[in-house]
């Protein structure tokens, strides 16, 4: 089996559309006012409207950058908060929180 569709919690889905449009360039379309899918991120997801923040700690999504400084110029002009750096045999990631509290890594090949 393979992973087919991701879903993040989202407080607010205008933070989240500027925040991954700009970082990102995903694309999004709104069902609702409490779910909005999302494309162009490798493979299809969406945001689930959520009242508070969930706690981090859970799994972790990952994405592959060619080139992470610019990558993490992005992540930051788009607002998103930096946290961690780590780099390991065959490449090099950071950690960074989106406007809804949630923790992803963007990583790059060694």
């Amino acid at each position: 089996m393979n992973i087919n569709y991701i879903e993040l919690p989202a407080l607010d889905f205008t933070a989240m559309k500027h925040f991954y449009g700009q970082a990102f360039n995903w694309e999004f379309e709104e069902w609702g006012p409490d779910y909005m899918a999302f494309s162009n991120a490798g493979i299809e997801g969406g945001f689930a409207k959520v009242d508070q923040k969930s706690p981090r700690g859970g799994a972790l999504v990952t994405l592959l950058s060619d080139d992470l400084d610019a990558t993490e110029q992005l992540v930051e002009k788009a607002g998103g908060k930096v946290i961690a750096h780590h780099e390991f045999p065959g490449g090099k990631r950071f950690h960074f929180l989106d406007p809804s509290g949630n923790e992803l890594a963007v990583w790059t090949k060694a």
